[in-house]
């Protein structure tokens, strides 16, 4: 598990006081950690390519539309510097990533993974790559169940990780097209109001942040309301709404209604495998010194 104890002891005890302090100052630093591990992770590889800035020669994966509303980068950076004056050049960008994901879970009230240590740092952006690996919202739910497949997640798994839902918001962006022209009518009509009250235009400013809620009864907290919300039709994304009543899917969400103890367990299965997927180890990778840009090699 600690790969990094004898290189660099104090490594995991230090990302997860810099987590605590900044999810103090900043409570949504622990939504887009949990984000990050999900896309850099499910994108051939958890190496932290989601960071590095857009180079002359290629484009970044946090500027492409299936990063949209992706923020805080700069936090990871915050650890990364605290991390660097305690052990420079020893803990990869693509370990704090993940690691800062598992304190973030356990920051919202969600269970403490046990996740393994001794990533690489990728070397090139994978924004070419972004939409054959990464779901979108309105993605049907047999199309997002095979790329999880892929990684090899399963339906369970899948149902749980879209339990992140619990926490954090939707911008309107995403989901206007369930509102306008006409409202859909697989929308709980108790909740509709909230939502057009919340993104009041058709056409969302893409600069003003514009968002809804994923969770009104408790949207800082990972929990299981998030399966009795879209077992009511209060699912904000389509993808919310046919996680819901597709036939694979549905008795999964039925039991992580009831059960959050389940629905803890399959999560952090989950998480594990997609913190594993693909690694770079050894000489494949490095250890960039800032998670934006790669190393220069003279």
């Amino acid at each position: 598990m600690n790969f990094y104890k004898e290189s660099c002891p104090q490594a995991e005890e230090i990302i997860r006081e810099q987590v605590k302090l900044l999810y103090k100052r900043h409570k949504n630093t622990a939504f887009s950690w949990l984000r990050n591990i999900f896309h850099d992770c499910a994108v051939q590889s958890c190496d932290a390519s989601l960071l590095l800035d857009s180079t002359r020669r290629s484009l970044s994966e946090k500027e492409m539309d299936r990063s949209f509303g992706m923020r805080n980068f700069r936090y990871l950076d915050t650890i990364k510097e605290a991390v660097e004056r305690e052990c420079p050049g020893v803990v990869s960008c693509a370990d704090i990533l993940v690691l800062s994901a598992r304190d973030g879970i356990v920051a919202v009230g969600g269970p403490y993974i046990p996740l393994k240590t001794g990533r690489k740092d990728g070397r090139r952006s994978r924004a070419d790559l972004l939409e054959q690996y990464l779901p979108d919202h309105n993605e049907s739910i047999s199309s997002v169940l095979d790329k999880f497949s892929a990684l090899g997640i399963d339906t369970a798994g899948v149902v749980a990780l879209l339990g992140s839902h619990s926490v954090g918001r939707t911008h309107c962006v995403k989901l206007v097209h369930r509102l306008y022209p006409e409202v859909d009518p697989d929308l709980n009509p108790d909740h509709v109001p909230h939502m057009l009250k919340k993104c009041p235009d058709p056409i969302p400013d893409p600069k003003a942040v514009q968002y809804v809620r994923n969770d009104r009864g408790t949207p800082m907290k990972l929990d299981n309301n998030y399966y009795r919300n879209i077992l009511d039709n209060k699912g904000l994304l389509q993808v919310d709404h046919q996680l819901a009543y597709d036939k694979r899917t549905r008795p999964f969400v039925k039991k992580m209604a009831k059960n959050q103890d389940y629905f803890f367990k399959e999560f952090s299965r989950a998480i594990t495998i997609l913190s594993e997927n693909n690694p770079i180890t050894g000489d494949e990778g490095e250890i960039r010194k800032q998670c934006n840009v790669v190393n220069k090699h003279h």
